[in-house]
Protein backbone atom coordinates (compact mmCIF):
# COMPACT_ATOMS: atom_id res chain seq x y z
CA UNK A 1 0.00 0.00 0.00
CA UNK A 2 1.44 3.39 -0.94
CA UNK A 3 0.45 7.03 -1.16
CA UNK A 4 -0.44 8.41 -4.59
CA UNK A 5 0.57 12.03 -4.03
CA UNK A 6 -3.01 13.33 -3.78
CA UNK A 7 -3.74 12.03 -0.33
CA UNK A 8 -5.38 8.84 -1.57
CA UNK A 9 -4.07 5.31 -1.54
CA UNK A 10 -3.45 2.69 -4.14
CA UNK A 11 -3.09 -1.06 -3.86
CA UNK A 12 -0.10 -2.62 -5.66
CA UNK A 13 0.45 -5.71 -3.57
CA UNK A 14 1.89 -8.92 -4.98
CA UNK A 15 -1.43 -10.79 -4.61
CA UNK A 16 -3.24 -8.15 -6.69
CA UNK A 17 -0.44 -8.20 -9.29
CA UNK A 18 -0.53 -12.00 -9.54
CA UNK A 19 -4.29 -12.08 -9.99
CA UNK A 20 -4.09 -9.31 -12.61
CA UNK A 21 -1.49 -11.22 -14.61
CA UNK A 22 -3.53 -14.43 -14.45
CA UNK A 23 -6.64 -12.65 -15.68
CA UNK A 24 -4.64 -10.93 -18.42
CA UNK A 25 -3.32 -14.30 -19.63
CA UNK A 26 -6.82 -15.77 -19.66
CA UNK A 27 -8.01 -12.75 -21.68
CA UNK A 28 -5.20 -13.20 -24.20
CA UNK A 29 -5.85 -16.94 -24.46
CA UNK A 30 -9.57 -16.34 -25.00
CA UNK A 31 -8.84 -13.77 -27.71
CA UNK A 32 -6.39 -16.16 -29.39
CA UNK A 33 -8.97 -18.94 -29.00
CA UNK A 34 -11.52 -16.90 -30.92
CA UNK A 35 -9.01 -16.46 -33.75
CA UNK A 36 -8.23 -20.20 -33.75
CA UNK A 37 -11.94 -21.03 -33.93
CA UNK A 38 -12.30 -18.58 -36.81
CA UNK A 39 -9.36 -20.08 -38.73
CA UNK A 40 -10.55 -23.66 -38.18
CA UNK A 41 -14.06 -22.75 -39.25
CA UNK A 42 -13.12 -20.81 -42.38
CA UNK A 43 -14.03 -23.75 -44.58
CA UNK A 44 -17.30 -24.21 -42.73
CA UNK A 45 -18.40 -20.59 -42.95
CA UNK A 46 -16.35 -18.99 -40.20
CA UNK A 47 -15.51 -16.02 -42.41
CA UNK A 48 -19.18 -15.68 -43.28
CA UNK A 49 -19.98 -15.39 -39.57
CA UNK A 50 -17.61 -12.44 -39.13
CA UNK A 51 -18.54 -10.66 -42.35
CA UNK A 52 -22.28 -11.15 -41.78
CA UNK A 53 -21.97 -9.88 -38.22
CA UNK A 54 -20.10 -6.74 -39.32
CA UNK A 55 -22.48 -6.13 -42.20
CA UNK A 56 -25.46 -6.54 -39.88
CA UNK A 57 -23.97 -4.00 -37.47
CA UNK A 58 -23.29 -1.50 -40.27
CA UNK A 59 -26.77 -1.84 -41.78
CA UNK A 60 -28.42 -1.59 -38.36
CA UNK A 61 -26.49 1.61 -37.58
CA UNK A 62 -27.51 3.09 -40.94
CA UNK A 63 -31.13 2.22 -40.21
CA UNK A 64 -30.95 3.92 -36.82
CA UNK A 65 -29.55 7.05 -38.49
CA UNK A 66 -32.37 7.13 -41.07
CA UNK A 67 -34.88 6.65 -38.25
CA UNK A 68 -33.47 9.56 -36.22
CA UNK A 69 -32.60 12.01 -39.00
CA UNK A 70 -35.70 11.73 -41.20
CA UNK A 71 -39.47 11.69 -41.07
CA UNK A 72 -42.26 9.90 -42.88
CA UNK A 73 -41.46 6.95 -45.13
CA UNK A 74 -37.69 7.22 -44.65
CA UNK A 75 -38.09 7.00 -40.88
CA UNK A 76 -40.31 3.94 -41.25
CA UNK A 77 -37.79 2.30 -43.58
CA UNK A 78 -35.01 3.11 -41.14
CA UNK A 79 -36.87 1.44 -38.28
CA UNK A 80 -37.51 -1.66 -40.39
CA UNK A 81 -33.87 -1.84 -41.48
CA UNK A 82 -32.59 -1.39 -37.93
CA UNK A 83 -34.72 -4.31 -36.75
CA UNK A 84 -34.36 -6.49 -39.84
CA UNK A 85 -30.54 -6.37 -39.97
CA UNK A 86 -29.81 -8.27 -36.73
CA UNK A 87 -32.79 -10.57 -37.29
CA UNK A 88 -31.50 -11.38 -40.78
CA UNK A 89 -28.05 -12.22 -39.42
CA UNK A 90 -29.56 -14.62 -36.88
CA UNK A 91 -31.72 -16.26 -39.54
CA UNK A 92 -28.66 -16.70 -41.76
CA UNK A 93 -26.70 -18.33 -38.94
CA UNK A 94 -29.58 -20.70 -38.15
CA UNK A 95 -30.34 -21.58 -41.77
CA UNK A 96 -26.72 -22.32 -42.75
CA UNK A 97 -25.86 -24.08 -39.49
CA UNK A 98 -23.40 -21.37 -38.49
CA UNK A 99 -24.94 -20.63 -35.11
CA UNK A 100 -22.55 -22.90 -33.21
CA UNK A 101 -19.50 -21.17 -34.67
CA UNK A 102 -21.05 -17.77 -33.98
CA UNK A 103 -21.91 -18.77 -30.41
CA UNK A 104 -18.37 -20.01 -29.69
CA UNK A 105 -16.85 -16.82 -31.13
CA UNK A 106 -19.17 -14.64 -29.07
CA UNK A 107 -18.45 -16.58 -25.87
CA UNK A 108 -14.67 -16.49 -26.43
CA UNK A 109 -14.70 -12.77 -27.12
CA UNK A 110 -17.00 -12.05 -24.17
CA UNK A 111 -14.65 -14.00 -21.88
CA UNK A 112 -11.66 -12.12 -23.30
CA UNK A 113 -13.24 -8.72 -22.66
CA UNK A 114 -14.48 -9.61 -19.17
CA UNK A 115 -11.07 -10.92 -18.08
CA UNK A 116 -9.28 -8.01 -19.76
CA UNK A 117 -11.32 -5.43 -17.85
CA UNK A 118 -10.91 -7.35 -14.59
CA UNK A 119 -7.13 -7.57 -15.12
CA UNK A 120 -6.73 -3.88 -15.91
CA UNK A 121 -9.00 -2.96 -13.00
CA UNK A 122 -6.77 -4.90 -10.61
CA UNK A 123 -3.56 -3.58 -12.17
CA UNK A 124 -4.50 0.10 -12.16
CA UNK A 125 -3.82 2.16 -9.03
CA UNK A 126 -6.88 2.07 -6.80
CA UNK A 127 -6.79 5.64 -5.63
CA UNK A 128 -9.40 6.33 -3.03
CA UNK A 129 -10.47 9.92 -2.60
CA UNK A 130 -8.96 11.07 0.63
CA UNK A 131 -11.46 11.27 3.46
CA UNK A 132 -11.24 13.38 6.58
CA UNK A 133 -12.78 12.89 10.02
CA UNK A 134 -15.92 14.98 10.27
CA UNK A 135 -17.47 16.31 13.47
CA UNK A 136 -21.20 15.92 13.84
CA UNK A 137 -22.94 19.07 12.54
CA UNK A 138 -24.90 20.97 15.15
CA UNK A 139 -26.98 23.27 12.95
CA UNK A 140 -27.56 21.36 9.71
CA UNK A 141 -29.89 22.98 7.19
CA UNK A 142 -31.55 20.83 4.54
CA UNK A 143 -33.68 21.76 1.53
CA UNK A 144 -36.09 19.09 0.29
CA UNK A 145 -38.11 19.00 -2.90
CA UNK A 146 -41.21 16.83 -2.37
CA UNK A 147 -41.69 16.27 -6.13
CA UNK A 148 -38.19 14.98 -6.87
CA UNK A 149 -37.86 11.34 -7.81
CA UNK A 150 -41.62 10.86 -7.92
CA UNK A 151 -42.09 11.85 -4.29
CA UNK A 152 -39.15 10.14 -2.56
CA UNK A 153 -39.08 12.76 0.21
CA UNK A 154 -42.47 11.68 1.45
CA UNK A 155 -42.15 8.00 0.56
CA UNK A 156 -39.01 7.58 2.66
CA UNK A 157 -40.07 9.95 5.46
CA UNK A 158 -36.97 12.08 4.96
CA UNK A 159 -38.29 15.18 6.72
CA UNK A 160 -39.12 13.38 9.96
CA UNK A 161 -35.86 11.42 9.93
CA UNK A 162 -33.76 14.51 9.34
CA UNK A 163 -35.51 16.52 12.04
CA UNK A 164 -35.09 13.61 14.47
CA UNK A 165 -31.34 13.93 13.88
CA UNK A 166 -31.41 17.63 14.73
CA UNK A 167 -31.48 19.14 11.23
CA UNK A 168 -33.62 22.09 10.25
CA UNK A 169 -35.60 21.27 7.09
CA UNK A 170 -37.22 23.53 4.54
CA UNK A 171 -39.67 21.78 2.21
CA UNK A 172 -40.12 23.52 -1.13
CA UNK A 173 -43.59 24.39 -2.38
CA UNK A 174 -44.03 22.88 -5.87
CA UNK A 175 -46.56 25.60 -6.71
CA UNK A 176 -44.16 28.44 -5.85
CA UNK A 177 -40.65 28.17 -7.35
CA UNK A 178 -38.04 29.15 -4.79
CA UNK A 179 -34.53 30.56 -5.02
CA UNK A 180 -32.72 27.70 -3.32
CA UNK A 181 -29.37 29.54 -3.35
CA UNK A 182 -30.99 32.45 -1.48
CA UNK A 183 -32.50 30.03 1.05
CA UNK A 184 -29.07 28.50 1.60
CA UNK A 185 -27.38 31.90 2.07
CA UNK A 186 -30.07 32.91 4.54
CA UNK A 187 -29.42 29.70 6.49
CA UNK A 188 -25.69 30.43 6.56
CA UNK A 189 -26.39 33.92 7.89
CA UNK A 190 -28.40 32.29 10.70
CA UNK A 191 -25.46 30.08 11.66
CA UNK A 192 -25.94 26.85 9.69
CA UNK A 193 -22.82 24.67 9.79
CA UNK A 194 -23.93 22.28 7.01
CA UNK A 195 -26.05 22.65 3.88
CA UNK A 196 -27.81 19.75 2.18
CA UNK A 197 -30.35 18.97 -0.52
CA UNK A 198 -32.84 16.19 -1.18
CA UNK A 199 -33.64 16.82 -4.81
CA UNK A 200 -32.36 16.80 -8.36
CA UNK A 201 -28.76 17.39 -9.38
CA UNK A 202 -29.52 20.90 -10.66
CA UNK A 203 -30.73 21.95 -7.20
CA UNK A 204 -27.81 20.10 -5.62
CA UNK A 205 -25.36 22.19 -7.66
CA UNK A 206 -26.88 25.55 -6.71
CA UNK A 207 -26.74 24.84 -2.98
CA UNK A 208 -23.33 23.16 -3.28
CA UNK A 209 -21.95 26.40 -4.71
CA UNK A 210 -23.15 28.29 -1.62
CA UNK A 211 -21.56 25.67 0.63
CA UNK A 212 -18.27 25.98 -1.29
CA UNK A 213 -18.46 29.78 -1.10
CA UNK A 214 -18.64 29.64 2.70
CA UNK A 215 -16.39 26.57 3.08
CA UNK A 216 -19.17 24.55 4.69
CA UNK A 217 -19.76 20.79 4.32
CA UNK A 218 -22.47 19.76 1.89
CA UNK A 219 -24.82 16.78 2.24
CA UNK A 220 -26.19 14.95 -0.81
CA UNK A 221 -29.48 13.07 -0.31
CA UNK A 222 -30.31 10.82 -3.25
CA UNK A 223 -33.95 11.82 -3.65
CA UNK A 224 -33.76 12.81 -7.33
CA UNK A 225 -34.73 10.77 -10.37
CA UNK A 226 -31.35 9.60 -11.67
CA UNK A 227 -29.02 10.79 -8.91
CA UNK A 228 -25.84 10.73 -11.01
CA UNK A 229 -23.98 12.82 -8.46
CA UNK A 230 -25.01 10.53 -5.61
CA UNK A 231 -24.07 7.48 -7.67
CA UNK A 232 -20.53 8.72 -8.28
CA UNK A 233 -20.18 9.51 -4.59
CA UNK A 234 -21.07 5.88 -3.84
CA UNK A 235 -24.30 6.72 -2.02
CA UNK A 236 -27.27 4.37 -1.79
CA UNK A 237 -29.70 5.49 -4.51
CA UNK A 238 -32.36 2.92 -3.59
CA UNK A 239 -32.75 4.25 -0.04
CA UNK A 240 -32.07 8.00 0.27
CA UNK A 241 -32.65 7.82 4.03
CA UNK A 242 -29.26 6.12 4.37
CA UNK A 243 -27.62 9.35 3.19
CA UNK A 244 -28.75 10.93 6.47
CA UNK A 245 -26.40 8.58 8.34
CA UNK A 246 -23.69 11.09 7.48
CA UNK A 247 -25.17 13.43 10.11
CA UNK A 248 -24.19 11.03 12.89
CA UNK A 249 -21.44 8.86 11.40
CA UNK A 250 -19.91 10.67 8.49
CA UNK A 251 -16.63 11.49 6.82
CA UNK A 252 -15.69 14.35 4.55
CA UNK A 253 -14.48 14.28 0.94
CA UNK A 254 -12.90 17.15 -0.98
CA UNK A 255 -14.14 17.13 -4.56
CA UNK A 256 -14.16 19.41 -7.59
CA UNK A 257 -16.98 21.77 -8.55
CA UNK A 258 -17.67 22.68 -12.17
CA UNK A 259 -18.61 26.13 -13.40
CA UNK A 260 -20.22 27.14 -16.70
CA UNK A 261 -20.88 30.76 -17.50
CA UNK A 262 -20.74 31.57 -13.79
CA UNK A 263 -23.22 28.83 -12.85
CA UNK A 264 -22.10 25.77 -10.85
CA UNK A 265 -22.57 22.18 -11.98
CA UNK A 266 -21.82 18.84 -10.32
CA UNK A 267 -22.35 16.46 -13.25
CA UNK A 268 -22.54 17.59 -16.86
CA UNK A 269 -23.11 20.51 -19.20
CA UNK A 270 -24.61 19.65 -22.60
CA UNK A 271 -24.56 21.71 -25.78
CA UNK A 272 -26.14 20.95 -29.13
CA UNK A 273 -28.79 18.35 -29.85
CA UNK A 274 -29.68 17.34 -26.29
CA UNK A 275 -29.63 20.93 -25.05
CA UNK A 276 -32.00 21.96 -27.86
CA UNK A 277 -34.42 19.14 -27.06
CA UNK A 278 -34.68 19.83 -23.32
CA UNK A 279 -35.66 23.45 -24.05
CA UNK A 280 -39.10 22.28 -25.14
CA UNK A 281 -41.75 22.46 -22.38
CA UNK A 282 -43.28 19.14 -23.48
CA UNK A 283 -39.96 17.32 -23.03
CA UNK A 284 -40.62 16.65 -19.33
CA UNK A 285 -43.85 14.78 -20.08
CA UNK A 286 -42.82 13.09 -23.34
CA UNK A 287 -39.05 12.77 -23.63
CA UNK A 288 -38.92 10.20 -26.43
CA UNK A 289 -41.69 11.77 -28.50
CA UNK A 290 -40.21 15.27 -28.25
CA UNK A 291 -36.74 14.04 -29.18
CA UNK A 292 -38.00 12.13 -32.23
CA UNK A 293 -40.02 15.14 -33.40
CA UNK A 294 -37.08 17.52 -33.23
CA UNK A 295 -34.19 15.23 -34.19
CA UNK A 296 -34.44 15.55 -38.02
CA UNK A 297 -34.24 19.34 -37.86
CA UNK A 298 -31.39 19.25 -35.34
CA UNK A 299 -29.31 16.71 -37.28
CA UNK A 300 -29.78 17.53 -40.96
CA UNK A 301 -32.26 20.41 -41.18
CA UNK A 302 -31.48 23.70 -42.89
CA UNK A 303 -29.77 26.30 -40.74
CA UNK A 304 -28.92 23.84 -38.00
CA UNK A 305 -26.56 25.00 -35.32
CA UNK A 306 -23.09 23.53 -35.06
CA UNK A 307 -20.67 24.06 -32.23
CA UNK A 308 -17.01 24.99 -32.09
CA UNK A 309 -14.97 24.47 -28.95
CA UNK A 310 -11.57 25.54 -27.73
CA UNK A 311 -10.39 22.68 -25.52
CA UNK A 312 -7.31 24.02 -23.73
CA UNK A 313 -5.03 24.52 -26.78
CA UNK A 314 -7.00 22.31 -29.19
CA UNK A 315 -9.85 23.36 -31.49
CA UNK A 316 -12.88 21.17 -32.17
CA UNK A 317 -15.14 22.34 -35.00
CA UNK A 318 -18.68 21.81 -36.28
CA UNK A 319 -19.87 19.46 -33.55
CA UNK A 320 -23.50 18.40 -33.29
CA UNK A 321 -23.27 17.77 -29.55
CA UNK A 322 -20.79 18.49 -26.78
CA UNK A 323 -20.88 17.09 -23.27
CA UNK A 324 -18.61 18.60 -20.62
CA UNK A 325 -18.43 16.76 -17.31
CA UNK A 326 -17.11 17.51 -13.85
CA UNK A 327 -14.25 14.95 -14.11
CA UNK A 328 -14.17 12.37 -16.87
CA UNK A 329 -16.49 9.41 -17.35
CA UNK A 330 -14.96 6.01 -17.99
CA UNK A 331 -16.78 5.55 -21.31
CA UNK A 332 -19.14 7.32 -23.75
CA UNK A 333 -21.99 5.28 -22.20
CA UNK A 334 -22.89 8.51 -20.41
CA UNK A 335 -24.73 9.49 -23.62
CA UNK A 336 -27.31 6.79 -22.97
CA UNK A 337 -27.57 7.50 -19.27
CA UNK A 338 -24.90 5.05 -18.22
CA UNK A 339 -21.24 5.51 -17.43
CA UNK A 340 -19.56 6.47 -14.19
CA UNK A 341 -16.83 8.79 -13.05
CA UNK A 342 -14.15 6.84 -11.18
CA UNK A 343 -13.23 9.96 -9.21
CA UNK A 344 -14.45 13.48 -8.61
CA UNK A 345 -11.16 15.07 -7.61
CA UNK A 346 -8.87 14.71 -10.63
CA UNK A 347 -9.08 18.44 -11.37
CA UNK A 348 -10.03 17.99 -15.05
CA UNK A 349 -13.14 18.35 -17.16
CA UNK A 350 -14.26 15.40 -19.25
CA UNK A 351 -15.01 16.34 -22.87
CA UNK A 352 -17.08 14.33 -25.33
CA UNK A 353 -17.90 15.64 -28.82
CA UNK A 354 -20.06 14.06 -31.52
CA UNK A 355 -20.23 14.80 -35.23
CA UNK A 356 -22.20 12.34 -37.38
CA UNK A 357 -23.47 13.74 -40.69
CA UNK A 358 -24.80 10.64 -42.42
CA UNK A 359 -25.47 6.91 -42.40
CA UNK A 360 -21.86 6.06 -43.31
CA UNK A 361 -20.50 7.99 -40.34
CA UNK A 362 -23.13 6.43 -38.06
CA UNK A 363 -21.94 2.99 -39.21
CA UNK A 364 -18.32 3.98 -38.61
CA UNK A 365 -19.21 5.05 -35.07
CA UNK A 366 -21.03 1.75 -34.44
CA UNK A 367 -18.08 -0.34 -35.64
CA UNK A 368 -15.11 1.65 -34.34
CA UNK A 369 -16.61 3.20 -31.22
CA UNK A 370 -14.26 5.64 -29.50
CA UNK A 371 -11.78 5.28 -32.40
CA UNK A 372 -14.29 6.75 -34.83
CA UNK A 373 -13.58 10.18 -36.31
CA UNK A 374 -17.12 11.15 -35.35
CA UNK A 375 -16.41 10.85 -31.62
CA UNK A 376 -13.95 12.90 -29.60
CA UNK A 377 -13.14 11.87 -26.04
CA UNK A 378 -10.60 13.88 -24.05
CA UNK A 379 -10.02 15.93 -20.89
CA UNK A 380 -9.27 19.60 -20.34
CA UNK A 381 -8.85 22.34 -17.76
CA UNK A 382 -10.88 24.86 -19.71
CA UNK A 383 -13.41 24.59 -22.53
CA UNK A 384 -14.79 27.54 -24.49
CA UNK A 385 -17.86 26.85 -26.64
CA UNK A 386 -19.15 29.00 -29.49
CA UNK A 387 -21.79 28.52 -32.19
CA UNK A 388 -20.42 28.03 -35.70
CA UNK A 389 -23.82 28.41 -37.37
CA UNK A 390 -26.75 30.58 -36.34
CA UNK A 391 -30.18 29.81 -37.67
CA UNK A 392 -33.54 28.44 -36.71
CA UNK A 393 -32.94 25.33 -34.65
CA UNK A 394 -35.32 22.71 -33.42
CA UNK A 395 -38.26 23.66 -35.65
CA UNK A 396 -41.13 21.22 -35.84
CA UNK A 397 -43.21 20.61 -38.94
CA UNK A 398 -45.30 23.69 -38.32
CA UNK A 399 -42.19 25.88 -38.31
CA UNK A 400 -42.38 26.68 -34.62
CA UNK A 401 -39.06 27.20 -32.94
CA UNK A 402 -38.03 24.33 -30.70
CA UNK A 403 -35.86 26.40 -28.38
CA UNK A 404 -37.00 28.20 -25.30
CA UNK A 405 -36.94 31.91 -25.90
CA UNK A 406 -35.19 34.57 -23.92
CA UNK A 407 -36.54 38.12 -23.54
CA UNK A 408 -34.96 40.20 -26.29
CA UNK A 409 -33.85 37.18 -28.32
CA UNK A 410 -35.14 36.22 -31.76
CA UNK A 411 -35.79 32.70 -33.02
CA UNK A 412 -32.17 32.19 -34.03
CA UNK A 413 -30.96 32.79 -30.49
CA UNK A 414 -29.53 36.25 -31.18
CA UNK A 415 -30.67 38.98 -28.83
CA UNK A 416 -31.40 42.59 -29.71
CA UNK A 417 -27.77 43.60 -29.22
CA UNK A 418 -26.57 41.03 -31.76
CA UNK A 419 -25.11 38.72 -29.11
CA UNK A 420 -25.41 35.02 -29.91
CA UNK A 421 -27.13 32.80 -27.35
CA UNK A 422 -27.17 29.01 -27.40
CA UNK A 423 -29.21 26.43 -25.50
CA UNK A 424 -27.34 24.79 -22.63
CA UNK A 425 -28.45 21.93 -20.36
CA UNK A 426 -26.76 22.26 -16.97
CA UNK A 427 -27.26 19.13 -14.85
CA UNK A 428 -30.43 18.54 -16.88
CA UNK A 429 -31.76 22.10 -16.44
CA UNK A 430 -32.65 23.96 -19.66
CA UNK A 431 -30.91 27.34 -19.94
CA UNK A 432 -29.65 29.76 -22.58
CA UNK A 433 -26.20 31.36 -22.33
CA UNK A 434 -24.36 34.01 -24.28
CA UNK A 435 -21.38 32.81 -26.30
CA UNK A 436 -18.59 32.19 -25.77
CA UNK A 437 -19.66 29.85 -22.96
CA UNK A 438 -16.69 28.98 -20.75
CA UNK A 439 -16.52 25.79 -18.68
CA UNK A 440 -13.93 25.52 -15.90
CA UNK A 441 -13.34 23.52 -12.75
CA UNK A 442 -12.63 24.55 -9.18
CA UNK A 443 -10.43 21.72 -7.85
CA UNK A 444 -11.24 20.59 -4.32
CA UNK A 445 -13.70 23.44 -3.81
CA UNK A 446 -16.51 21.36 -2.33
CA UNK A 447 -16.54 19.61 1.04
CA UNK A 448 -19.02 16.72 0.85
CA UNK A 449 -20.19 14.94 3.98
CA UNK A 450 -20.92 11.28 3.24
CA UNK A 451 -21.74 8.23 5.39
CA UNK A 452 -18.82 5.97 6.21
CA UNK A 453 -20.82 3.07 4.83
CA UNK A 454 -21.39 3.74 1.12
CA UNK A 455 -22.57 0.62 -0.73
CA UNK A 456 -22.29 2.25 -4.15
CA UNK A 457 -18.51 2.69 -4.13
CA UNK A 458 -17.12 0.61 -6.99
CA UNK A 459 -14.10 0.63 -9.27
CA UNK A 460 -15.49 1.18 -12.79
CA UNK A 461 -14.19 -1.08 -15.54
CA UNK A 462 -11.36 0.64 -17.45
CA UNK A 463 -11.14 0.91 -21.22
CA UNK A 464 -9.58 -2.23 -22.69
CA UNK A 465 -6.04 -1.46 -23.86
CA UNK A 466 -4.68 -4.60 -25.52
CA UNK A 467 -1.09 -3.30 -25.60
CA UNK A 468 -1.07 -2.82 -21.85
CA UNK A 469 -2.84 -6.14 -21.43
CA UNK A 470 -0.11 -8.01 -23.36
CA UNK A 471 2.55 -6.24 -21.26
CA UNK A 472 0.77 -7.34 -18.11
CA UNK A 473 0.22 -10.92 -19.31
CA UNK A 474 3.81 -11.55 -20.36
CA UNK A 475 5.61 -9.95 -17.45
CA UNK A 476 6.94 -6.76 -19.00
CA UNK A 477 6.82 -3.55 -16.93
CA UNK A 478 3.28 -2.21 -16.73
CA UNK A 479 2.83 1.56 -16.10
CA UNK A 480 -0.14 1.00 -13.79
CA UNK A 481 1.90 -1.34 -11.60
CA UNK A 482 4.58 1.30 -11.29
CA UNK A 483 2.22 3.73 -9.59
CA UNK A 484 0.95 5.64 -12.62
CA UNK A 485 -2.73 6.21 -13.01
CA UNK A 486 -4.33 4.82 -16.15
Amino acid sequence: MSQDGRGGTRTTGSHGGTAARLLARIAVLAAVGSLVVLVLAIGDGGLVVVLAGLLGLVVCAAGVWWFLAHRGAVRLIGALVAVAAPVGVLVLFAHDGLWRTALVLVLCWALALACARAALRRARPRRKTRSFPAPRPQRAFLIMNPKSGGGKVGRFGLVDRAEALGARVTVLDPAAPADVAALAREAVARGADLLGVAGGDGTQALVAAVAAEHDLPFLVISAGTRNHFAMDLGLDRSDPARCLDALTDGEELRIDLGEVGGRPFVNTVSFGVYADVVQRPEYRDDKAGTALTLMPDLLVGEGVRRLDARIDDTTLTSQQALLISNNAYTSPDVLSGGGRRPSLDDGELGVLGIRVEGAAEAADLAVRGSQSTGLTVTTARRVEVTSSTTGDTGRDDSGTSGSASTPGADASGTDASGTDEIPVAVDGEALRMTTPVVCTLRPGALRVLVPRDRPGVVVPAPRVDWRRLFDLAFGRPVPSLQGQDS
